[in-house]
């Protein structure tokens, strides 16, 4: 899957995209993460992408003809591609497992990040198909949701992991948070692991997994049964 970001700021992309899974991912080929400067395509002999709201207004917005460039040489890179465009925003519709599952229907993702006070409306309008939002909070700019759609989505193409086993069992991904996990020493401080989970009976340690996940979703997120 290919992921290009389109950003004022692309040195905070590549320093949390480089490292860990993901790094290792883009490093195999598994996926391709580009980041495109805005900038770039300003016109502007100061390279200027911003300017005063019309109306008057607090702060600068980003302005649309350099991001229009930007999404267009992006396309024309390789226009077969099945492509999603999505501004991330405190506007849209708020990430979930099941949103980053439909994305990975997408042979490429074109994320906007907004900066500033935002951006022109006109840019959101015609060029991206879909909003979406980390949560119902305000931050400095669109890099840091852009990462965690980017982190999100990858977890679930197939080579990123090492198994799908290792996302299928994770919070959210069967409408449950993901059941207590335990590792050596057995015993810590008189706190011990669960006596099932020594026991070597898989039935048993899945039945009892089950409830665990279900007991902990019906105490911490009631909300998803």
């Amino acid at each position: 899957m290919k992921f290009d970001i389109m950003t004022l700021f692309p040195e905070c992309i590549e320093a949390v995209l480089s490292t860990s899974v993901i790094g290792r991912a883009r490093s195999n080929g598994v996926i391709n993460i580009s980041t495109h400067n805005i900038r770039d395509y300003s016109t502007d002999k100061h390279r200027r992408v911003d300017d005063t709201p019309c109306g008057g207004g607090m702060g600068m917005l980003m302005s649309v003809p350099p991001i229009a460039a930007c999404h267009r040489a992006i396309i024309a890179q390789a226009p077969e591609l099945k492509t999603r465009t999505v501004y991330l925003s405190p506007q849209g519709r708020t990430l979930t497992q099941s949103i980053a599952k439909e994305l990975t229907s997408y042979d490429r993702l074109i994320l906007l990040c907004g900066h500033y006070e935002g951006v022109d409306r006109r840019a959101v309008d015609l060029f991206c198909d879909d909003e979406i939002s980390i949560g119902d909070y305000v931050l400095t700019g669109g890099e840091l949701p852009a990462c965690i759609l980017v982190d999100c989505v990858s977890r679930m193409i197939p080579g990123v992991l090492s198994d799908n086993e290792c996302f299928e069992q994770e919070s959210f991904m069967n409408g449950l948070l993901e059941y207590p996990q335990y590792t050596r020493p057995i015993d810590f401080e008189g706190s011990r692991v669960p006596e099932v989970l020594l026991s070597g009976n898989h039935a048993d340690i899945e039945k009892w997994r089950y409830n665990a996940a279900l007991e902990l979703t019906r105490k911490k997120r009631p909300d998803l049964l």
